[in-house]
């Protein structure tokens, strides 16, 4: 089978709890897993303030999922998403290998400023 990397944002709506939340994101980690896609780094960004209300809704839950899929299961995974009314937008996007290579910088931490500013403040 042709796998190529995907990665989905996805936000949840603040009214869950922190449990609810991880059952949410757990449960489509799982999705993934049963329709034989390799999760490669699940990511939660915590609740954040969007740019523009949704559905009167200022802030989200905010959790990045890359894995490697085929393309298939792309349309199951999203339907999903449509069917979950706790989930209010969701993207997901083919990563060319610019994309990988930066999502991989990014899981080792070389973007992250905090650790950067207390390696400097040690020195």
């Amino acid at each position: 089978m042709f796998q190529r990397n995907y990665e989905t944002v996805f936000i949840l709506t603040p009214v869950l709890s922190d449990v609810q939340m991880k059952d949410t994101v757990d449960k489509f980690v799982n999705l993934l897993k049963e329709l034989g896609a390799d999760v490669i780094n699940v990511e939660n960004w915590g609740l954040k303030k969007m740019a523009y209300a949704i559905d009167k809704k200022t802030t989200g839950f905010y959790v990045l999922v890359e894995f490697l899929a085929d393309p298939s299961v792309i349309r199951k995974f999203e339907v999903e998403f449509r069917r979950d009314e706790k989930v209010m937008r969701f993207l997901t996007t083919v990563l060319d290998k610019h994309s990988i290579a930066y999502a991989e910088r990014r899981r080792k931490g070389e973007f992250n400023k905090k650790a950067e500013a207390k390696e400097e403040a040690t020195k």
